[in-house]
């Protein structure tokens, strides 16, 4: 079992920055691959970025690659989520993903681990 906890959500204006952290409770976070993604209002969760549970291999969506960095410090049973030059189309409810297994994932299926969600709003 394990539990998530999205933070660093806010409001910020075009072309700004925000990171989101995913913390982790409740078994070893380092067994775990992380996903992030995304849903606006009225539109289907979408994928966004997703790492190995050693971090070494990343993958992102187009919409963001380029923009967006995933990380993790498994020490600290945390995930993050580096977000610059942020546009407002990037406004959405953002979640963090976890499963066990040594490749990385991007469907909302491959995952059933998932926290409650942050905010994440930017202003033109």
């Amino acid at each position: 079992q394990v539990q998530l906890v999205e933070s660093g959500g806010g409001l910020v204006q075009a072309g700004g920055s925000l990171r989101l952290s995913c913390a982790a409770s409740g078994r070893t976070f380092s067994s775990y691959a992380v996903g992030w993604f995304r849903q606006a209002p009225g539109k289907e969760r979408e994928f966004v970025a997703a790492t190995t549970w050693t971090g070494s291999l990343a993958y992102y969506a187009d919409s963001v690659k380029g923009r967006f960095t995933i990380s993790r410090d498994n020490a600290k049973n945390t995930a993050y989520l580096q977000m610059n030059s942020l546009k407002p189309e990037d406004t959405a409810v953002y979640y963090c993903a976890a499963r066990g297994g040594r490749s990385y994932y991007t469907s909302v299926d491959d995952y059933n681990y998932w926290g409650q969600g942050t905010q994440v709003t930017v202003s033109s």
